[in-house]
């Protein structure tokens, strides 16, 4: 599992390190860290004669990038220094200029012939974007030949949100010391910083146990997902109830049962007016015309996906079993009903859906996603999956899991549908609801990689994909 902190809380576990420390040995093995990454990226036979340019601000990331940049001088790079802002580290600058390293005259004829360029103009302090004076050499950064690689954190992101508030230098890889940023796994600034490469330089023990951000990896969602054994039966595995589609809407049935059918419980109930197109689809389905209190006990319901103005969303939320509200259930969806549920409840908006229930717009919600389901979670009292980008799930407390898994192809309709089916699936088979959504959204996210390899893919590729990617994941 991926772990991340926010800024404040590294900065305490630093200080703590280095109040054990010789003065400066903590920047150093930083140093070392950046220059291997970028000895790496060079490839070590190609590092002789390599052009390399420092961007180098003011603070501590400035003088990461000088003592890096002495190093790799000392291998042989041509290694030229870009002073931004008032002052640069005197040490480390000291240290660039005695390794044979220089201070540019010209910053864009240095960045013009660049191999690398490494990025050290603000640190994870930084805040609303580069500041004028820095954008157009990070402008002649990004348009050059050169790999752009962002030291600890792409200049100009916000480290704790991940927001993008103006200007920033999008990485092609970026070095980060002592732990992840949530700003890293989260867009929109996670697509500025390219490939992650952690180097640790001890802060682990100076850490909390709770992080403030998680993104699962394959193990941790094995662990996750239910397996039968020899005394299972379709009703001890769980029976997930499907309230969604509409005459308008029949395929949003289809595909919120097809991703229940794929979850893991033993049987699908579902409840509706779309009932012969599901049965088409799937003959093993259960179906009940409604309402859902008279369709027969379940281990969980899905309700809301293309129900239009239908009924179901009160009778499930007063059911006594994890209820996963999603798409038209969402709306006018009062936070004190939710509240009052003795059983757990799983939200699961877009942003626009996530913008409505918060009252603000669609872009705030896009620029601060950390902060938008955060907000919903502790609002309504529930379990929220925030689709998008960057999938976030989020309880009133406890770290934010953000989603690694996925593909720009997998924002194509009816694919939020057979993720809901999928996590009401899990519900029903025994899983808490954090934990039903994460391994939902992973599963999802991972099939539609495999269904997609890189070309356009419908939301039933994705579904028929769950099956391999659950093997993935569990062999």
């Amino acid at each position: 599992m991926r772990t991340a902190y926010r800024v404040e809380t590294v900065r305490a576990a630093e200080a703590e390190l280095m109040a054990t420390l010789p003065e400066g040995a903590l920047m150093q093995r930083a140093a070392a860290g950046l220059a291997a990454a970028c000895l790496s990226l060079l490839g070590r036979g190609h590092v002789y004669g390599a052009r390399v340019v420092l961007l180098v601000g003011g603070g501590d990331n400035g003088g990461d990038a000088l003592y890096a940049g002495a190093r790799l001088a000392r291998r042989g790079a041509g290694v030229t220094a870009v002073l931004l802002g008032s002052r640069a580290h005197e040490r480390g600058l000291a240290a660039l200029l005695a390794a044979g390293g220089r201070v540019a005259e010209d910053p864009f004829e240095a960045l013009a012939v660049a191999d690398l360029v490494l990025d050290g103009i603000t640190g994870i302090g930084g805040r609303g974007g580069l500041r004028p004076e820095a954008v157009p050499v990070a402008r002649a950064a990004r348009g050059s030949d050169a790999a752009v690689v962002a030291v600890d954190l792409p200049s100009g992101v916000d480290a704790d949100s991940g927001q993008v508030a103006g200007e920033a230098l999008r990485a092609d890889a970026t070095v980060t010391f002592g732990a992840y940023k949530p700003g890293l796994l989260i867009d929109p600034a996670r697509a500025y910083a390219g490939a992650l490469r952690l180097v640790d330089i001890g802060l682990a023990d100076h850490l909390p146990s709770v992080p403030d951000v998680e993104a699962l990896q394959h193990e941790d969602v094995a662990r996750m997902l239910p397996v039968p054994d020899e005394e299972s039966d379709k009703y001890r595995r769980g029976v997930v109830g499907v309230v969604a589609g509409s005459a308008r809407y029949p395929g949003a049935a289809v595909l919120a049962v097809t991703g229940a059918l794929r979850g893991g419980a033993g049987a699908v109930r579902y409840v509706g007016p779309a009932g012969d197109a599901v049965i088409a689809s799937h003959p093993e389905t259960l179906v009940h015309t409604g309402p859902p209190r008279k369709a027969g006990r379940v281990q969980a319901w899905v309700v809301g996906p293309g129900l239009g103005d239908g009924p179901g969303v009160a009778d499930a939320l007063a059911s006594d079993v994890p209820v996963l509200v999603d798409a038209d259930g969402l709306r006018d969806l009062d936070p004190e009903a939710v509240r009052r549920r003795g059983a757990p409840t799983l939200l699961t908006p877009h942003a626009g859906e996530a913008a409505a229930l918060l009252g603000t717009s669609r872009e705030s919600v896009e620029a601060e996603r950390l902060t938008a389901v955060r907000e919903l979670a502790a609002r309504f009292g529930a379990t929220v999956l925030l689709k998008g980008s960057t999938t976030l799930v989020a309880e009133d407390s406890g770290p934010v899991r953000v989603n690694p898994t996925g593909t720009s192809w997998l924002a194509t309709a009816g694919s939020g549908d057979v993720l809901s089916g999928l996590a009401g699936s899990l519900l029903a088979a025994g899983l808490r609801a954090r934990d039903a959504a994460s391994a939902a959204a992973y599963l999802h996210g991972l099939a539609a990689r495999r269904a997609s390899g890189g070309a356009p893919i419908a939301a039933s590729d994705v579904a028929a994909a769950l099956p391999e990617a659950w093997r993935d994941v569990t062999t």
